[in-house]
């Protein structure tokens, strides 16, 4: 296990894990191929802040590349509508682009 996994899971598991610190982990798993583990820190992380945008994008397109479209389309349209509420066109256009791919 890397350190950076390492420190990331401690913080998570003694509550200081700010939003990015949750995505963070969640990246760590996904890089690594651990995509059941990337998937729950990502769901923890939608749990502790549903408005933080770029976790929708990195999990749904995670989800399409293990072939996992429905919930990749779930991800995708949640993170849609809050790109748009938070009116961030950027990361709607790129979300809206990974949702035509499922």
């Amino acid at each position: 296990m890397s350190k950076r996994l390492a420190f990331l899971e401690d913080l998570v598991q003694k509550g200081k894990a700010d939003s990015f610190a949750r995505y963070a982990l969640a990246l760590e798993y996904k890089g690594a191929g651990r995509v059941d583990d990337a998937l729950a820190a990502f769901v923890a992380l939608r749990e502790a802040d549903a408005k933080y945008v770029p976790q929708y994008l990195m999990c749904g397109t995670m989800l399409l590349d293990a072939g996992r479209n429905e919930d990749a389309r779930t991800w995708l349209e949640q993170g849609l509508a809050a790109a748009k509420q938070a009116g961030d066109s950027k990361a709607a256009g790129e979300i809206a682009d990974a949702l035509a791919r499922v």
